[in-house]
C-alpha cells in the first residue's frame, strides 16, 4: 500500500484493509473489547489511583481535592445507614453535598433532628417523606410513558418526583396527560432535555470495534439508521458484528478506492448514540455537529486498537495513492494510528470530522494519518449524523 502521488514513496497506509487482518490476534481483540480483560480483583487493586486522576480530570479538582472528596463520600456513605435508622419515618432522603464534604439528610419534621445530626449528618426540611413519594413512584411506574417523557425519579433535594420532558415534546398531548396523572400522585418538578435517552450497552460508539469476517475495524459516527466507516473495511451486503461479536446489520453502500467511505444499518437490538469514545484518555465525547476544522486546528481520532490520539490538520483535498488505487478529497493530519483503527472517528471539539482510512508508522514512534471528511460521505449517501 504506497502513496506515489502526494506522499513521499515507500510509506504504508497501515489501516487498510490486508494489514488491518494481519493484526487480528485473539488478544488483540479481547483487549478491545470492554471489560472482556480485567478479573474484579485487579480492577479493585487499581482503582484507587485511576478514580483519583478521573475526578482530578473530569471534576476540575486538584490531587488534594480529589483525596479529600473521596474521603468525605467514604464517610457519607456510612453516616447514610445511620441517619436513615435515626430518622425513622420522618426521613426525606440524603444527598452529598460536596462543597461541604457531608452528607445532608431531609427531615419532615424537627423531633428527630437530634438523633440525625449525632450521627454525623447535616439536616435540612423537607415537605414529603421519602415514603411518600415512593409510593406515588410506584404508581406511576405501574403506568406507560409517551416517547416525549425521558424518564422520573424520586428527587430527595426538591423532595418531588422529578420528571424529565423532551422540550421538543413538551406539547404534546400525550406528554401533558401524563404529567397531569404524574401531579395526581404527588409533587412533580420537571426537567427538559435536548433528547431521550437510550441504551448504550449496545450502542454504536465512535471508535468502538466492529468486525467484517475477521477484519476487524472501527465505528465512525453514528448516523440516523446506523453508522459510517470506511469503504475498505467492506462491500455492500457484507454483515457486521459489534465489540461482542453480536449481529448489527449489513455495509448498505461502500466506496473503495477513489473514495473511502461506507455505511452499515442498525438493527437487531442496536442502537444509534451521538458518542466517540474517549477510551479513559478523556470522558467519551457528544458529537453536536460536523463544523470543519481548518488548517492547523487541533484535532483527536478514537479508534479500537490506539484508542485516543491528537494532533493537527495538515492538509485538505489530498490524493492518497495506496496499492489498491488513488483515494481522492482526504484530509491529512499528524495523529497517529494502527491497523484496526480504519474507520473510526475524527473529532474536533465537538464536531466530526471524517473517517480514518490509512497512514504510515504508529503509536509507539509516530506518524501521519488521513480521513475522508464525513460531510460528503453523509451527502453521498443521503444520510443524517446522530448528534446530541
Amino acid at each position: 500500500m504506497r502513496r506515489r502521488t502526494v506522499l513521499p514513496a515507500g510509506l504504508s497506509a497501515a489501516l487498510l484493509l490486508g494489514s488491518a487482518v494481519a493484526g487480528l490476534s485473539g488478544g488483540q481483540a479481547t483487549a478491545a473489547t470492554p471489560g472482556a480483560d480485567g478479573s474484579h480483583s485487579a480492577a479493585k487493586a487499581q482503582a484507587s489511583a485511576p478514580l483519583l486522576a478521573a475526578l482530578q480530570r473530569d471534576l476540575h479538582l486538584t490531587p488534594a481535592q480529589a483525596a479529600t472528596r473521596l474521603r468525605a463520600e467514604t464517610a457519607a456513605r456510612s453516616v447514610d445507614k445511620a441517619a436513615r435508622k435515626a430518622a425513622g419515618a420522618a426521613y426525606g432522603g440524603s444527598w452529598f453535598d460536596a462543597k461541604r464534604g457531608t452528607l445532608v439528610v431531609g427531615l419532615t419534621g424537627e423531633a428527630r433532628r437530634a438523633a440525625v445530626e449525632a450521627t454525623g449528618a447535616t439536616v435540612t426540611r423537607v415537605a414529603h417523606s421519602e415514603r411518600q413519594l415512593d409510593s406515588a413512584k410506584a404508581k406511576l411506574d405501574a403506568g406507560s410513558a409517551p416517547r416525549g417523557i425521558g424518564g422520573w425519579a424520586v428527587d430527595p433535594r426538591s423532595s418531588s418526583l422529578t420528571v424529565t420532558v423532551v422540550a421538543a415534546r413538551k406539547s404534546d398531548n400525550d406528554v401533558k396527560r401524563f404529567l397531569d396523572r404524574a401531579r395526581s400522585l404527588g409533587p412533580v418538578s420537571v426537567r427538559e432535555t435536548n433528547r431521550a435517552p437510550s441504551t448504550l450497552a449496545a450502542g454504536t460508539v465512535g471508535g468502538d470495534p466492529y468486525y467484517t469476517g475477521n477484519v476487524r475495524c472501527s465505528i465512525g459516527f453514528s448516523v440516523y439508521g446506523g453508522f459510517v466507516t470506511a469503504g475498505h473495511c467492506g462491500q455492500p451486503g457484507m454483515g457486521v458484528s459489534g465489540w461482542d461479536h453480536s449481529y448489527i446489520g449489513n455495509f448498505q453502500g461502500s466506496s473503495f478506492p477513489d473514495n473511502d467511505y461506507a455505511w452499515v444499518n442498525v438493527g437487531s437490538g442496536w442502537w444509534t448514540v451521538p458518542v466517540v469514545l474517549g477510551w479513559g484518555t478523556v470522558s467519551d465525547q457528544l458529537v453536536r455537529g460536523s463544523g470543519e476544522a481548518p488548517i492547523g486546528a487541533s484535532i483527536c481520532r478514537s479508534g479500537s486498537t490506539s484508542h485516543w490520539h491528537c494532533g493537527t490538520v495538515v492538509g485538505k483535498n489530498e490524493t492518497v495513492n495506496y496499492s489498491q488505487g488513488a483515494v481522492h478529497e482526504l484530509t491529512h493530519t499528524n495523529v497517529c494510528a494502527e491497523p484496526g483503527d480504519s474507520g473510526g472517528s475524527f473529532i474536533s471539539g465537538d464536531q466530526a470530522q471524517g473517517v480514518t482510512s490509512g497512514g504510515w508508522g504508529n503509536c509507539s514512534s509516530g506518524g501521519e494519518t488521513w480521513y475522508q471528511p464525513v460531510n460528503e460521505i453523509l451527502n453521498r449517501y443521503g444520510l443524517r449524523l446522530h448528534t446530541a
